[in-house]
C-alpha cells in the first residue's frame, strides 16, 4: 500500500479510538437513572460512578504521555484500548455499585493514554501541511461522539438494559485495535527516558486535587470548606511539582523531567494550548446546560435532544474544512507553492469571534424559542469552534519535537481536561444561582422549595407531582434566564479569547515547530533541522519512504 495511503488510514484509526472515549463519556448521563434504580445507588454513588473517571483521568493522563515516548506510542495505545474495552464490558455486567465504581476507574486509565497519545503521533507521522487535516479530523471524531452519544445511548436503553450503553464500547474498540495494529506505525523516543517519579506523583497528586476540588464546587457551592481547601492543596502541589521540574532541568540530571518547560517559552505552544484550554473552558459548560434545556425545558427525550446538536456538528464540520483548506499553502499552476491564504492568527481570532457570536445569538433564547432557532445560533457557534480549535492545536502540536510528542501532547490533554472541569463548575454555578434566584416557589413547604431549586430536573419533577403549571412554567423560566446569562459569559470568554489570539499567537503555527527537547535532540517533521538529525524512530516497513524528520 502507498505509504501516503498507510498514513491516511492510520489517522483514521486514530480517530477511531478517541471517538470511543467521546461515546462512552457522552452515554452515561443517559443512563444514571436506571443505574441508579437497578443497582439501588444513591445520588453520592451516581457522583461517584462520574467521578472516579475524571479523577483518574485527571492523575494518569501525564505519566501515559511518558510512557508512550519511552516504550512506544502505538504499543501503550494498544494497550489502552484493550484496557479500555475490558473495562467496559466490566461496567456492562456489574452487579454492584462498588464494581461500576471500580470498572469506571480503569476505563479512566485506559482513556487517559488514549487522549494524549491520539495526538501524540501527530507532529511524529505528519508533515505541516498534513498536520492540518490530520487535527481537523481528530477534532471532528471528538466532536461527533456527542450527538452520537444520546442518539445511540437513547435507543440501547428503549430496548435493551442500562450495562448495554458500555458494551457498545467493545465492537468499536475492537475495530480501532486491528485498525491500530496492522495500520498504525510505531514510533518512539530514541533516548528511552527515565521515570521521573516524583513528578508523576506530585502532578497526580496536584490534578487530582484539583479535579476532585472543582467537582464538588460544582456539586455543592463555593462556600464548601472542603472542596475550596481541596482546590487550594491540588495548586499547591502543582506549583511544587513545577519547582521540582525546573530544578531537574536546571540540573541536567539522569532523570528527564516529566514535563517540558522550555515548551512555554514557544508562543505558538503557550498561546495554542491556553486558547484550546478556554475553548473547553467555555464549551463543556454548554455540553452541560443544553442537554438539560432540550429534555427539561423542550420536553424531548435523548435521543431527541441527540439530534438537535447536529446543526452545531454541521457547522463545525464546515469550520474545520474551510479552516484546514485556507491553511494550507497552494499549489500553483507551475508547481511553486504559494503562502496559505491565512495564518493561524487570524483564523484563531475569526473562529473565536464567530463562536462569540453564536453564544451571544443563543443567550437571548426565550421558554418558547423554537428549533428553528436553537439550530441557527449552534450552528453559528459550531462554525466558529471548527475554525478556531484545530488551528490552536496546531500552534500547540507544532512546537512539538518527534522525541517528546508524548509528553507533550500529554500536557495539551491535561490542561484542556482541567479547563472542562472548571468549565463545567464554575458556568454550572452561574446557571444554577440564577436558576435558584428566579424560580418562584412562593406558598411551598421548606423541602418542597429546597428540592425544587437544587436543580431543573428536581423543579420540573416536583411541579409535575404537584400537578401546578405556574411551578412547571417558572422552572422552564428559571433555567432558561440560567442558561442566557451562562451563555453570554461563554461569549465573553469567546470574545477575550479572539482578543488574545489576536494579540499573542504566531500568525504562522509552523513557525514555532522543533522546540528542543531536553537532550537538544529532539525535532519535528518540518523543523530546520529535520534533515540533519532524526530523534524518533519509527516502524512502517523497510520500503516506506524518508520522510522530514523521522528515521524510517
Amino acid at each position: 500500500m502507498p505509504y501516503e495511503r498507510v498514513l491516511r488510514w492510520a489517522l483514521v484509526a486514530i480517530a477511531a479510538s478517541v471517538l470511543v472515549v467521546g461515546l462512552d463519556l457522552t452515554v452515561l448521563n443517559l443512563a444514571l437513572p436506571t443505574i441508579s434504580g437497578d443497582l439501588h445507588a444513591s445520588t453520592s454513588d451516581l457522583q461517584w460512578i462520574l467521578d472516579s473517571y475524571s479523577l483518574v483521568l485527571a492523575a494518569v493522563m501525564l505519566p501515559a504521555g511518558l510512557l508512550g515516548d519511552r516504550f512506544g506510542r502505538k504499543k501503550v495505545l494498544l494497550a489502552a484500548l484493550v484496557l479500555f474495552g475490558a473495562s467496559s464490558a466490566a461496567c456492562a455486567y456489574a452487579a454492584s455499585v462498588g464494581e461500576l465504581i471500580a470498572a469506571r476507574a480503569v476505563l479512566g486509565i485506559g482513556a487517559a493514554a488514549i487522549f494524549p497519545l491520539s495526538l501524540a503521533v501527530i507532529p511524529v507521522l505528519f508533515t505541516q501541511e498534513e498536520r492540518q487535516k490530520a487535527i481537523a479530523l481528530i477534532a471532528s471524531a471528538t466532536f461527533i461522539s456527542f450527538p452520537i452519544g444520546p442518539i445511540v445511548g437513547g435507543y440501547l436503553l428503549d430496548h435493551f438494559w442500562w450495562g448495554s450503553v458500555f458494551l457498545i464500547n467493545v465492537p468499536v474498540v475492537v475495530l480501532a485495535l486491528v485498525a491500530v495494529v496492522v495500520l498504525l506505525p510505531e514510533s518512539r523516543s530514541e533516548e528511552r527516558p527515565s521515570v521521573d517519579f516524583a513528578g508523576v506523583l506530585l502532578s497526580s497528586a496536584g490534578l487530582t486535587g484539583l479535579t476532585y476540588g472543582f467537582i464538588r464546587v460544582g456539586q455543592t457551592s463555593w462556600t464548601n470548606a472542603a472542596a475550596l481547601a481541596t482546590i487550594a492543596a491540588g495548586l499547591a502541589v502543582l506549583v511544587a511539582f513545577v519547582a521540582w521540574e525546573r530544578r531537574l532541568t536546571r540540573r541536567a540530571a539522569s532523570v528527564r523531567p516529566l514535563i517540558e518547560l522550555a515548551l512555554f517559552r514557544s508562543r505558538g505552544f503557550t498561546w495554542g494550548t491556553a486558547l484550546a484550554t478556554l475553548v473547553s473552558f467555555a464549551m463543556f459548560g454548554i455540553f452541560f446546560a443544553i442537554p438539560q434545556y432540550f429534555q427539561e425545558v423542550r420536553g424531548l427525550d435523548a435521543m431527541g435532544a441527540g439530534v438537535r446538536w447536529l446543526p452545531m456538528i454541521g457547522g463545525m464540520v464546515v469550520g474545520m474544512i474551510g479552516s484546514t483548506r485556507l491553511a494550507t499553502p497552494r499549489k500553483a499552476a507551475d508547481g511553486s507553492v504559494r503562502p496559505p491564504l491565512a495564518g493561524a492568527k487570524d483564523l484563531v481570532a475569526a473562529g473565536f469571534g464567530i463562536m462569540a457570536a453564536g453564544l451571544v445569538f443563543g443567550a437571548f433564547t426565550k421558554a418558547g424559542s423554537g428549533t428553528g432557532f436553537a439550530a441557527a445560533w449552534l450552528a453559528l457557534a459550531g462554525l466558529g469552534l471548527g475554525l478556531a480549535m484545530p488551528q490552536a492545536m496546531n500552534a500547540a502540536l507544532g512546537a512539538l519535537s518527534a522525541e517528546r510528542s508524548g509528553s507533550g501532547s500529554a500536557l495539551i490533554s491535561a490542561l484542556r481536561q482541567v479547563g472542562a472541569t472548571i468549565g463545567v463548575a464554575i458556568l454550572g454555578t452561574v446557571l444554577d444561582s440564577v436558576y435558584r434566584g428566579h424560580l418562584l416557589v412562593t406558598g411551598l413547604p421548606a423541602t418542597t422549595a429546597a428540592l425544587a431549586k437544587s436543580s431543573v430536573v428536581a423543579g420540573v419533577s416536583v411541579a409535575k407531582a404537584l400537578g401546578s403549571p405556574a411551578l412547571l412554567a417558572s422552572a422552564h423560566s428559571a433555567f432558561v434566564q440560567g442558561m442566557d446569562t451562562m451563555l453570554w459569559a461563554c461569549g465573553g470568554i469567546a470574545l477575550g479569547s479572539a482578543i488574545l489570539a489576536l494579540v499573542f499567537l504566531p500568525r504562522r503555527a509552523g513557525g514555532t515547530m522543533g522546540v528542543a527537547s531536553g537532550s537538544g535532540s529532539g525535532s519535528a517533521p518540518g523543523s530546520a533541522s529535520a534533515s540533519a538529525s532524526a530523534s524518533a524512530s519509527v516502524e512502517i516497513g523497510a520500503d516506506a519512504p524518508q520522510r522530514a524528520g523521522l528515521e524510517v
